[in-house]
């Protein structure tokens, strides 16, 4: 098992796991159902929408890596730093930075 001394030093490992644009796409598909679960419950009150959350973040992204990437997501070994993987990515998908 690989360790890292920082989220820095994990960040680069972390996109090489996901080459594939098909899971990156999963990725940020869950990850935008998660925001969208927790908008609504926030909105309407419903504490029941953030089941959603973790089912749609690990579920889509999970799919992405045993169909495409083929290979063991990163939150298995580093669930934390996978986490704030997770994040960084879309921002940067946002931003231009991570295609596609």
């Amino acid at each position: 098992m690989t360790e890292f001394a920082s989220f820095r030093e994990f960040y680069p490992y972390y996109l090489g796991e996901h080459r594939d644009r098909r899971c990156r796409r999963l990725h940020f598909a869950g990850s935008t159902l998660v925001l969208l679960a927790v908008v609504l419950a926030i909105a309407t009150g419903r504490w029941a929408w953030l089941w959603l959350a973790p089912v749609a973040g690990y579920g889509f992204a999970w799919v992405g890596h045993f169909a495409y990437e083929k290979n063991r997501p990163a939150t298995f070994r580093h669930p934390l730093w996978s986490l704030m993987g997770d994040w960084v990515m879309y921002w940067q998908v946002l931003r231009g930075k991570v295609k596609l």
